[in-house]
């Protein structure tokens, strides 16, 4: 059995931080597992028809790696370069194992050892394990009575079919969310007709894109340049949670009624209008940045379909309607989102004592710093429960929780013990005070159901504060909070 000192399961951001911080540290003794045939991640996997990022580029990268992006708000071709940019860089392909789907993670007492199973059948040890498997890797589809009958195209836009010409076919997506608002626009002038069906509106603020001329682009080349403009949109984004947190009437000057006059300004259709309008407070479900897609909403070729008229079942030829409408379509498209908030680890994780993770989680999920949990040593999650932000970049975030991790790491190699992990009682501090910072955020209070939320209602994939709170939080290590085992 092949045993390493550190095991990374994911090879989107967070594991490449991850693996980079440690070759930093001197750790070499370390193996990336990624379950698909490729690296990557997320700007890897998502290669929908217009998927960029929503964070402005020079934010959502890494703040060793400056980048001079072609454009404010990369796309994914962009991103993907990026990306492979990095593994080349530092190595990481080298580092890698692909095809390689973990099915179980089990700590091993005796031996104070991990054991990693991987695609049911190989066997490999770690002394710890950081899950960079990320939120948005587990993507949902409904269950609609009837789907398995459709004969035509469906797939989620995780994994999109590119094998399916949309030119002049008539295509149905399900969904209004972040992606879907970037598919919708991409598509609408190829295909023949667009049936987009909508469970709730989204607020939706313009995006104020641009495309950087070369010398904005050799500037950006220069680290200090660089680092400048990134600190800049740091803490221009950084200002929002004031209102998302505090103030209710800035809010409503800075999100809602821009957000109502871009609508406005953007749809001249009473009868689209109003359904295209939340009866929630901005904010409390993530936010649209876009400036295309209400046009692409309004355009001539789109059918739109509000929570009234609702996809009850499929045909071999296409799909009913809550109406009693029957519509052929030729494409399915499902636009609806993942399972990011009970579903951060997809796979079985079992602790001391036989203890598992899904169990510790069953009322919501819940961990130290979003990172450690009590009886699961030398485990660490990146961008764990909580640990979402809605106003910058979660790049940032896996930045902050890399001082955490490392310092932990470091602690149990420089005093040679088997392992640490975080106590109960820290573990329920730290989570009651999450909660309780929760309670006075719009993501808690602001009249919707979101992705945000567990099954349990808590609010469990978002920070309820600044980023920079969360790095300071991170950053010093508390000895008190833990158990080190020798």
């Amino acid at each position: 059995m092949k045993r390493y000192r550190v095991v990374i399961i994911g090879s989107g951001f967070g594991g490449q931080c991850a693996a980079i911080h440690l070759l930093k540290q001197n750790i070499t003794d370390f193996l990336i597992l990624e379950r698909r045939p490729f690296v990557g991640g997320t700007w890897v996997q998502n290669r929908y028809p217009g998927a960029a990022v929503d964070v402005q580029s020079p934010l959502y990268s890494l703040s060793f790696e400056p980048e001079p992006w072609s454009r404010m708000f990369a796309e994914q071709a962009e991103l993907e370069s990026y990306t492979k940019k990095v593994f080349k860089k530092y190595g990481l392909a080298n580092k890698t194992q692909t095809h390689a789907n973990v099915t179980q993670v089990c700590w091993q007492e005796d031996e104070k050892q991990w054991h990693i199973r991987i695609n049911d059948s190989d066997t490999i040890e770690a002394k710890f394990v950081i899950n960079a498997s990320g939120p948005l890797s587990t993507p949902v589809i409904p269950k609609i009575k009837g789907q398995a009958r459709f004969q035509g195209a469906a797939f989620h836009t995780n994994d999109w079919n590119h094998g399916v010409d949309l030119s002049n076919k008539s295509v149905a997506i399900m969904g209004s969310g972040a992606s879907a608002a970037q598919v919708i626009p991409a598509i609408i002038d190829k295909v023949k007709e667009l049936h987009v069906f909508q469970r709730t509106p989204h607020w939706v603020l313009p995006r104020w894109d641009r495309v950087f001329k070369p010398w904005q682009r050799k500037l950006l080349s220069k680290p200090w340049a660089y680092k400048a403009l990134r600190w800049l949109i740091y803490w221009l984004l950084e200002f929002r949670i004031v209102a998302f947190k505090y103030s209710p009437l800035l809010l409503r000057l800075i999100g809602e009624r821009p957000a109502k006059r871009h609508l406005k300004a953007q749809i001249s259709d009473d009868e689209l209008r109003a359904k295209l309008t939340p009866d929630y407070t901005i904010g409390c479900k993530r936010i649209i940045v876009s400036s295309t897609l209400y046009p692409a909403l309004a355009h001539p070729n789109t059918i739109f379909h509000d929570k009234l008229d609702g996809i009850t079942s499929f045909t071999p030829t296409g799909i009913n309607t809550a109406s009693g409408n029957t519509i052929d379509v030729d494409v399915m498209v499902y636009g609806t989102g993942y399972d990011a908030t009970d579903g951060i680890i997809s796979y079985p994780v079992i602790g001391r004592n036989g203890k598992s993770l899904s169990a510790f989680w069953e009322e919501y999920p819940r961990a130290y710093l979003g990172i450690s949990t009590p009886d699961f040593p030398n485990l660490f999650i990146v961008t764990g429960p909580n640990t979402g932000i809605g106003h910058t970049s979660a790049i940032f975030v896996i930045e902050s929780q890399m001082k955490y991790i490392l310092n932990a790491i470091q602690l149990v190699e420089r005093a040679n013990i088997a392992a640490v992990e975080v106590t109960a009682e820290a573990e329920q501090e730290y989570t009651e005070m999450i909660h309780k910072e929760m309670a006075s955020t719009v993501w808690h209070n602001g009249g919707c159901n979101s992705w945000y939320k567990s099954k349990s209602g808590k609010v469990t994939a978002m920070f309820p504060g600044f980023s920079f709170q969360y790095r300071k939080l991170c950053k010093k290590f508390k000895h008190s909070h833990h158990i080190f085992t020798e």
